[in-house]
């Protein structure tokens, strides 16, 4: 049940759901880069509180483990919450993504307007872990949304001569739900050895 060939062949069932999960975050980054006003505004602060964060990791001892620690686990909980939030007709999973995408697509817009390189933007801070990292993410939101239309699905059959059905749907979902966070939590715990080492090491160096 929890091999990755399993993984492999649930995301092929629901490969329409990652397409538009890619298609969210990628308009979320269209957003983010052209962002202005209350927008910009609501960016600013959530990097304001990743800076905080970063700054307070920094003055500590053996900084690149608590960066570590910090990534992975940020990560791994949220995607794993996000899969199972998607329950809610999927709501959750597409503000994820929207915001995820603004963040990151703002964050290299403003980096690159104050005179930083693409290359050292996304080639040494970003592609080392996000080649892993944002991929994975997004698939953890495909795996909500899809939860979410189940949600409604089941809502919508249930006076009908299909509830029978509905049963059977949920119990192999579920079952999906699991081997994906298993491998969800695996993927982004190597893109946090990477981050915190790799990335790190290119980004100060």
């Amino acid at each position: 049940m929890l091999t990755f060939s399993t993984f492999m062949r649930d995301m092929s069932r629901i490969r329409g759901v990652i397409l538009w999960s890619f298609l969210l975050f990628a308009v979320g980054i269209g957003a983010g880069w052209i962002s202005t006003g209350p927008l910009e505004q609501l960016l600013l602060n959530q990097i304001e509180g990743l800076r905080q964060v970063s700054q307070q990791l920094e003055q500590g001892g053996n900084v690149q483990l608590n960066f570590f620690l910090l990534i992975f686990f940020n990560n791994a909980i949220k995607s794993v919450l996000v899969i199972y939030a998607g329950v809610f007709f999927g709501i959750l999973p597409i503000i994820f993504l929207l915001i995820n995408g603004m963040v990151l697509g703002f964050v290299v817009h403003t980096t690159m307007n104050y005179g930083a390189s693409f290359f050292d933007i996304v080639v040494k801070g970003l592609l080392p872990h996000g080649i892993i990292e944002i991929p994975v993410i997004i698939i953890a939101c495909a795996f909500g949304l899809k939860f979410g239309g189940l949600s409604v699905r089941s809502l919508s059959q249930l006076g009908s001569d299909k509830r029978a059905s509905i049963g059977a749907r949920w119990k192999e979902f579920m079952r999906m739900t699991l081997t994906a966070s298993f491998w969800i939590v695996i993927l982004l715990l190597i893109a946090a050895v990477i981050e915190s080492t790799l990335t790190y090491a290119l980004v100060r160096g």
